[in-house]
């Protein structure tokens, strides 16, 4: 079918728009956060209305075999939420966000963003924990697992999620959740977009209101690095701790003579009492002399900036992440000896420090396999062209091999890999063989395979 055809067939049946390369903002709907992706050309992008239209969709495109990708919101390392040549799936017109207070509970359709969510149950003094980024969606960012500023305390995104409404690969809506089709929604909770496109999102609210949190930048030595992770690691279940290591770029709220000097960006939260807290946080003050400081008494909804747009997006950036149960001096010297060696645009490394309440749930009760797991480690090089792919590739790596202590393991949300040998270390051993059994039941076709895939059996 040609796709003047495909389009014609698609605005009769859909509700939504249908936007084609001709139209005005197809090229501006199709950006992606991660620039190298955003020259690829889709025959169309459906920005879908409903469940009706996702259905539509969704069969179109399994009786046709064209490809099929799903955005909601565009943060995919390898570009899975574009096609190049096929369709779009758009969630992202899906923004409603409803509320129950007295139930303690929200549903958040498929194309919310995190800060909106955040700021939204913010206005009744509760929360649902997802990562680091307001632009990211909610959906997305679920359906890999959720590690972010509360996951110490209320344990990964996925372990407040109650239920979701979810099309599957043979057009029907199902809502799930422990009791409807609970083998769908275990395989959801870690299994990323493999089984269906999820539209609605049903998660468990929180109440934290007031924290401390805010950022903290100290001078980058090793013993700072090692001293960071370890003062991370032996804090209460109330601090949550994001350390990124980076040269650090003009950023203006940086004195200059930081700028280009070695540093811990460190992004904290502190969820419980506040005068702990602000015990808690001087500790990591203490560790060097800051080069900035805002850590403060803050609502939460403040760590995610309703303005927040982020540094301009390099043209390609090679990323790999790996769960890692060590990490010391030793560990510490690697990380900057990398950083001074790379001639990327810019190199980071961040570490987030796991345990709490992400450990206390059993590795089997969800997809997400790694919860015994000190911390993930999450290594990125960007550049300022995709020619140059293969040796950053190379840098990423190979420093990804020399950090890992303890087993094999990936982190979905944050690794630019998707080969066979990648997806398996995301989901090992009985977690591997449980998803193909859920892929198979649910998308034997595996018309869902714009992601990190888990193939049906052949």
């Amino acid at each position: 079918m040609d796709s003047n055809s495909v389009l014609n067939l698609l605005r009769k049946e859909i509700t939504g728009d249908v936007i084609a390369p001709s139209d005005e903002g197809y090229q501006e709907g199709n950006d992606i956060f991660y620039k190298e992706y955003t020259q690829r050309k889709p025959i169309a992008r459906v920005e879908v209305a409903d469940n009706s239209d996702v259905s539509k969709i969704i069969r179109f495109a399994g009786d046709t075999g064209v490809g099929l990708a799903v955005r909601a919101g565009g943060h995919s390392a390898l570009g899975h939420s574009t096609s190049e040549g096929g369709l779009v799936l758009d969630l992202s017109a899906l923004r409603d966000i409803e509320v129950d207070v007295e139930g303690r509970s929200a549903w958040a359709g498929g194309g919310v963003r995190a800060g909106d969510y955040t700021a939204r149950v913010a206005e009744h003094g509760l929360v649902t924990g997802f990562g680091d980024t307001g632009s990211v969606g909610v959906a997305g960012l679920t359906l890999g697992g959720g590690i972010g500023f509360l996951h110490r305390k209320l344990g990964l995104t996925i372990d407040s999620l109650l239920g979701a409404e979810i099309v599957t690969a043979d057009g029907e809506v199902h809502r799930i959740n422990a009791g409807e089709r609970p083998d769908l929604f275990w395989a959801i909770r870690g299994g990323g977009g493999n089984f269906g496109v999820v539209t609605k999102l049903h998660y468990r609210l929180h109440p934290i209101d007031t924290v401390v949190g805010g950022m903290v930048v100290l001078p980058a030595t090793p013993q700072v690095i090692a001293d960071f992770v370890a003062a991370a690691t032996d804090a209460s279940d109330d601090l949550s701790a994001i350390a990124g290591i980076m040269v650090a770029p003009p950023m203006p709220f940086l004195p200059e003579e930081a700028h280009g000097q070695m540093v811990v960006v460190a992004l904290m939260v502190h969820s419980g009492d506040i005068a702990a807290g602000e015990v808690e946080v001087d500790r990591f003050r203490r560790l060097a002399t800051p080069m900035h400081d805002d850590l403060k008494v803050m609502r939460y909804a403040e760590m995610f900036p309703p303005d927040e747009a982020g540094p301009p997006q390099p043209e390609a950036m090679s990323l790999r992440s790996v769960f890692s149960d060590e990490f010391t001096l030793p560990e510490a010297e690697v990380v900057v000896d990398a950083l001074r060696s790379s001639n990327a645009a810019m190199s980071v490394i961040q570490i987030r420090v796991l345990g709490g309440a992400v450990s206390r749930i059993p590795n089997d009760a969800t997809a997400f396999a790694h919860r015994s797991r000190a911390m993930v480690l999450n290594l990125a090089a960007a550049y300022e062209s995709p020619s140059r792919r293969p040796e950053y590739e190379v840098w990423v790596e190979g420093l990804a091999s020399k950090l890992r202590k303890g087993p094999a393991g990936s982190y979905v949300n944050f690794l630019g890999d998707d080969s066979e040998g990648a997806v398996r270390e995301i989901y090992p051993g009985e977690t591997w063989d449980r998803l193909v059994e859920v892929k198979s039941k649910y998308d034997e076709n595996n018309l869902f395979s714009s992601n990190h895939n888990i193939p049906p059996p052949a």
